[in-house]
């Protein structure tokens, strides 16, 4: 093997140890909802219940994270933005209504940017302000 060969494996072993670790935290968020909400409505979730159900969410979330992606690429970003998240969910049509008042909410919560002011080119500067034309 050759240099590029070992860093390509050595980048690939950490990209899928930071998976395998992901997935473990996943899973143990996973299983203490679970817990919660069990005990909360006087009832036991199986260990074998909550093993499919950390598995399904973690499948989801990676194609959630696949898509988010390719919708802020296809729209020429670079980063993941809300409107990308609300159209994720456009076949839940309550989901969606649900993430657009977040959505609206946040902003609603974010500091207003003050506007700046346009520059003017040396040009404009030149010309007289009420100039005259005469046709």
């Amino acid at each position: 093997m050759d240099e590029r060969d070992d860093s390509d494996f050595e980048r690939e072993e950490e990209e899928e140890s930071t998976r395998n670790v992901l997935k473990d935290r996943f899973r143990l968020s996973v299983i203490k909802i679970a817990e919660a909400e069990g005990k909360k409505n006087n009832m036991e979730v199986s260990e074998q219940v909550m093993g499919c159900i950390s598995d399904l969410a973690f499948k989801f979330s990676e194609q959630l994270a696949k898509d988010l992606e390719l919708f802020a690429q296809h729209a020429g970003r670079k980063s993941v933005n809300m409107d990308d998240v609300i159209l994720s969910a456009h076949r839940n049509e309550h989901l969606a209504s649900s993430l657009r008042l977040f959505s609206s909410e946040l902003k609603g919560k974010e500091p207003q940017p003050e506007k700046k002011r346009k520059k003017t080119s040396k040009k404009e500067d030149k010309t007289p302000s009420a100039a005259l034309h005469i046709s």
